[in-house]
């Protein structure tokens, strides 16, 4: 038997942190298994709501790792369909949860929604629970600072640049992974050469255009780097978005080689220069400034 907890859980943030550790608390009381329950593709890809804005905040892959890292026993993946999403709370309860996975205990957060039903109050939603052979367990909301922890307001904050505040409802610094394909070299060229990423998860949420300090991981190693995100202005108007990386006491030849990032502040905007020398001098700044940001590990 199991005791679970269902939902999305993009980004795994302090929130979901919250369900996620009581979950795990109640398994190990139970002597039970912990699992999470999750759903793949997101759901407004599916139901077209907005699907052209949609960006994610964890991959597939992300998810899954950090769920497991935190404890979890198991890791389920639902196929989300149009006819999935039809499906009533109490269907969704007895032909899945239980006799699929055999959950004897629910794991439901503030705003936790089950099936296609709309409930009135969370005490009509726990009936049904009940109704299914299921025990219920709420956990109340998390806050940072006077608002409620969720998805939607990280996603506001890295669209803004606010790689801080999204870190502080994360619990952990937001990062993009991808490969290493050729970009235009212009970097080198002025003694900047950088590391032109291409994400592996073409959903994934970038943050707003701008010059950020970052971590980099690349072939096993840690290095400090500086990360500019936008569309090169200096060099031409038009240009497609790019995320480069130019990372700190390293030259080697990584293209084709996978790259991670994790931003650890934002240092300026992006803004266009009015010679390649100006530009130059700037990103001496932005490099002496991010060697002497306190980073932790």
């Amino acid at each position: 038997m199991a005791v679970a907890a269902t939902g999305f859980f993009d980004g795994v943030h302090l929130g979901h942190r919250k369900v996620i550790e009581r979950m795990c608390a109640v398994a190990r009381e139970r002597g039970e298994e912990s699992m999470i329950v999750t759903f793949w593709p997101h759901p407004r890809s599916v139901l077209q709501q907005d699907a052209d804005r949609l960006r994610l905040l964890t991959s597939l892959q992300e998810k899954r790792k950090i769920c497991l890292s935190l404890g979890v026993d198991r890791f389920e993946v639902l196929p989300f369909s149009r006819s999935f999403s039809e499906l009533s709370a109490e269907r969704f309860i007895r032909d899945y949860l239980v006799e699929k996975l055999g959950v004897s205990t629910l794991i439901l957060g503030y705003d936790h929604r089950l099936g296609h039903d709309s409930f009135d109050s969370t005490e009509q939603m726990m009936e049904t629970v009940v109704g299914c052979g299921v025990d219920p367990v709420q956990v109340g909301e998390f806050s940072a600072g006077e608002a409620a922890v969720s998805s939607t307001r990280i996603r506001k904050a890295l669209e803004s640049g606010d790689v801080t505040t999204a870190e502080g409802m994360l619990g952990y610094r937001y990062g993009l992974c991808g490969v290493v394909v050729a970009g235009n070299r212009l970097g080198r060229t002025i003694g900047f050469p950088t590391a032109n990423m291409q994400l592996y998860e073409p959903l994934k949420l970038v943050p707003g255009n701008g010059v950020y300090v970052v971590t980099a991981d690349v072939l096993g190693q840690r290095y400090r780097g500086v990360c500019n995100i936008g569309t090169r202005p200096t060099v031409g108007l038009g240009n497609a978005r790019t995320i480069e990386t130019h990372i700190l006491d390293f030259d080697q030849d990584i293209y084709g080689l996978d790259i991670s990032v994790e931003f650890c502040e934002r240092l300026r905007d992006e803004k266009r220069f009015g010679s390649l020398e100006l530009l130059k001098a700037q990103l001496e700044q932005d490099r002496e400034k991010a060697s002497l940001l306190v980073v932790p590990n």
